[in-house]
């Protein structure tokens, strides 16, 4: 780890040095690229500066616990010591922590896709409360959050909903939330006062452009036809609702919300792109982890990876045994206190991974 760091010091220098002199870069761009790389190890630089100088404060405490004869002093020296340690331990699991690797995704956009699974109109509604929670949380964000496609019901709920969550970190904050989430409640028709048990998918694409994935032309079938609300009710008096079937992966991708036809189309390709990039990344990783699950998966109930349980307020997730009494705040948008240990587990996990 210590050569990995003391090679980051001299890339820094080396930085520095072109930042220092305009005449080494080319252009205006080769420097803010120059900077922008600057910028992201500066804070490894500096952690590092500060465990040499702990390292350099315990071995002068050492020293000076050795010379010294007075036993008070002895004593006070050695707190001292037994507090530098535990400083130098704890600066070394920082360290440790940013050069674990990075996802190389962490500060793109996202395409999420929200769908009922298991447990009919209930899992519909759901699909709506989880939906309105991550617009909620994406507001306090200060992302921007478009629907590109959706499914809506006759009571408010969605079968399937697809937006893009555009902002900073979008993919890093929310990557963590693919998978099943499982709700516990009972239904509003429900007469006999019984919980059921209902589930639904969640899946968070990182955003592609297209430099990312080509798609060529040759590929994709384009269907238009009319679009249509719930109950076959027309919404539309023209052709603009699109499918786009890309036949070589035999994905298909259905946007109908907009009325321009172009402006379908363009939402289908971005959901399309992120999918088979998405495709792309997963046939990777499965390559360097055979145990690797597939992030949305049947739509089982037993598939879960979170428990929304409303008679008792809690939520649970199962990846990290972490439990909250407090669903009705959860679902406001307030997943911070759900983000950020799972966040701290997955990166905790990949620095395990590259030890």
């Amino acid at each position: 780890m210590f050569n990995r760091l003391e090679s980051v010091v001299e890339k820094f220098k080396k930085l520095e040095e072109e930042l220092g002199n305009p005449g080494l870069l080319t252009n205006q761009k080769e420097y803010q690229q120059v900077a922008k790389e600057r910028a992201e190890i500066a804070p490894v630089v500096d952690k590092f500066t500060h465990y040499k100088k702990l390292q350099e404060d315990l071995l002068e405490n050492q020293t000076l616990f050795e010379s010294e004869a007075d036993s008070d002093m002895r004593e006070l020296i050695r707190e001292e010591i037994a507090g530098l340690k535990n400083r130098l331990e704890a600066a070394e699991q920082e360290l440790k922590l940013m050069l674990a690797p990075k996802d190389p995704n962490d500060d793109r956009n996202v395409i999420l896709e929200i769908r009922a699974g298991t447990g009919g109109e209930e899992a519909a509604l759901f699909v709506a409360d989880l939906f309105r929670m991550y617009s909620r949380y994406a507001e306090t964000r200060k992302w921007k959050v478009e629907v590109l496609s959706s499914n809506p019901t006759g009571i408010g709920g969605f079968r399937e909903i697809i937006a893009s969550v555009n902002g900073k970190a979008a993919y890093s904050r929310l990557k963590f939330e693919r998978g099943v989430h499982r709700v516990q409640r009972i239904p509003v028709t429900e007469s006999q006062g019984r919980i059921h048990t209902s589930a639904v998918t969640v899946a968070v694409l990182p955003e592609a452009e297209e430099v990312d994935v080509f798609i060529d032309p040759g590929d994709i079938r384009v269907d238009v036809f009319r679009s249509s609300g719930p109950g076959g009710q027309s919404v539309n008096t023209t052709d603009s609702a699109v499918r786009i079937t890309h036949i070589p992966s035999g994905l298909v991708v259905i946007c109908q919300d907009e009325k321009s036809q172009h402006k379908n189309k363009a939402k289908a390709l971005k959901v399309l792109r992120a999918r088979l990039l998405d495709s792309v990344q997963r046939e990777h990783d499965a390559k360097i982890a055979k145990d690797r699950k597939s992030q949305v998966g049947t739509g089982d109930r037993s598939e879960r990876i979170r428990t929304y349980n409303f008679p008792q307020n809690r939520v649970s997730d199962h990846r990290i045994n972490l439990t909250i009494y407090k669903l009705d705040v959860i679902l406001t948008g307030t997943i911070d206190e759900l983000i950020d240990p799972l966040n701290t587990f997955f990166q905790s996990e990949a620095l395990k991974g590259a030890e």
